[in-house]
């Protein structure tokens, strides 16, 4: 009878040390899909400033909109090496000036009549839709991090390690309605 005890026992044992490592093992891999999709939005964030760059100085809107346009992008390019909260707000800040510079849906119509300013802001939307994707893939990973961090073993036995808590990037990313496209 001791010896079933026993073999009970290990068994418990066993199953709850493999509980552990496969909570860790997958602690592990939404640390690196967070890390991944955080070079991915940031790679679409650098590539929406740099449309929105090259649409300001292609002459195609008004000189006023196109300063502000270029003025703003290149303080989104420069927030991306700073504080991820300063990067947020230039991003932010970007979105709205794309917004208010492209809220009109007839005067958008009315630049894609040029071959260029079409091509412009058909980039310029793709960028923005990949932007919002990004970030949503960024945002899910660490909702489900911290969910399985905020587990008591988990935090008992410390399995993430060292590794800091994750952050959602909660940043104004909408698509200027003049574009037609306005999320999901």
């Amino acid at each position: 009878m001791n010896g079933l005890w026993i073999a009970l026992g290990v068994a418990l044992v066993a199953l709850f040390v493999w509980y552990l490592s496969s909570t860790a093992g997958r602690l592990d891999r939404l640390h690196r899909r967070i890390e991944t999709s955080t070079f991915a939005l940031d790679a679409q964030l650098l590539r929406r400033s740099s449309i929105a760059i090259e649409l300001s100085v292609a002459g195609i809107l008004d000189p006023s909109s196109s300063e502000v346009i270029a003025e703003t992008a290149h303080l989104a390019r420069l927030a991306a090496d700073g504080d991820v909260d300063d990067r947020i707000r230039a991003e932010s800040a970007l979105t709205e000036v794309l917004m208010q510079a492209l809220d009109d849906a007839e005067e958008v119509t009315f630049l894609r009549e040029d071959e260029v300013a079409a091509q412009l802001l058909d980039e310029l939307t793709a960028a923005i839709r990949r932007v919002e994707l990004s970030r949503r893939f960024l945002n899910d990973a660490v909702l489900a991090c911290r969910q399985i961090r905020d587990h008591r073993l988990v935090r008992l036995f410390r399995l993430a390690g060292h590794t800091p808590l994750p952050a959602t990037w909660e940043m104004d990313d909408r698509a200027p309605v003049g574009l037609g496209y306005l999320g999901t």
